[in-house]
């Protein structure tokens, strides 16, 4: 497992940060089926939710929210889940390492990263600006972080941010194995929350890929 570490930015913050590390086998020892059969379940469930469904009342207290409309942003696995729920798009036709993180923030509403544990340079140090700094976002976009925001890098630069998300350099691609998820918390939340997030990330990918090798941590 990647190091990680938080600096003196977080002095006087109660911010929990979890990390699933999850070393995939080979391809051919996927159980693709099993993974499908728990997808096409668990969307059900999820896509019951829609008759229902109002943004106030489901997202109106949710603490990331709040915390991206701090940043005059919206938050990004609100209108994931919206898209689904309520524009009828299908599931993201993505690689299926993606694809456990992204089941598991429609499920949880929780905000997560995927990262390739091979291209990130050294131990992570997770931070909070205090200014705009540019990175090179995923798929080559211009982002930055922001004052203030949960940030993370490496030995090479920023690779993380909860606003802007992840880098290019480390984001994951088809040939990733190694992979580390992040579960990102804001002030003030019970780690159990993100303890609960870390049990359901792991169960998807121990169902894709029985074999796994998997490892935790809050901090």
């Amino acid at each position: 497992m990647i190091k990680v570490s938080k600096d003196i930015s977080f002095v006087g913050t109660n911010i929990p940060f979890g990390l699933l590390s999850v070393d995939y086998p080979e391809n051919k020892k996927w159980d693709m089926q099993s993974f499908m059969r728990l997808k096409s379940s668990e969307l059900a469930g999820i896509m019951s939710r829609a008759a229902n469904y109002d943004r106030k009342e489901v997202f109106g207290e949710n603490p990331y929210y709040k915390y991206f409309k701090k940043f005059k942003k919206t938050y990004t696995v609100m209108m994931q889940a919206e898209s689904i729920l309520l524009k009828n798009r299908s599931f993201p036709d993505i690689n299926l390492i993606n694809q456990v993180a992204f089941l598991t923030e429609l499920k949880t509403y929780i905000l997560l990263g995927s990262h390739d544990a091979d291209k990130i340079d050294g131990p992570l140090i997770l931070f909070r600006g205090t200014e705009k700094v540019p990175f090179n976002g995923m798929g080559g976009r211009d982002v930055h972080i922001y004052p203030g925001d949960v940030s993370g890098k490496d030995n090479q630069g920023i690779i993380l941010s909860m606003i802007a998300g992840a880098d290019n350099r480390t984001c994951i691609s088809p040939e990733t194995r190694r992979t580390v998820y992040f579960v990102f918390g804001v002030d003030g939340m019970d780690a159990r929350v993100i303890f609960k997030t870390l049990d359901i990330l792991e169960e998807y990918a121990l169902t894709l890929a029985p074999d796994a090798l998997t490892e935790r941590m809050v901090i």
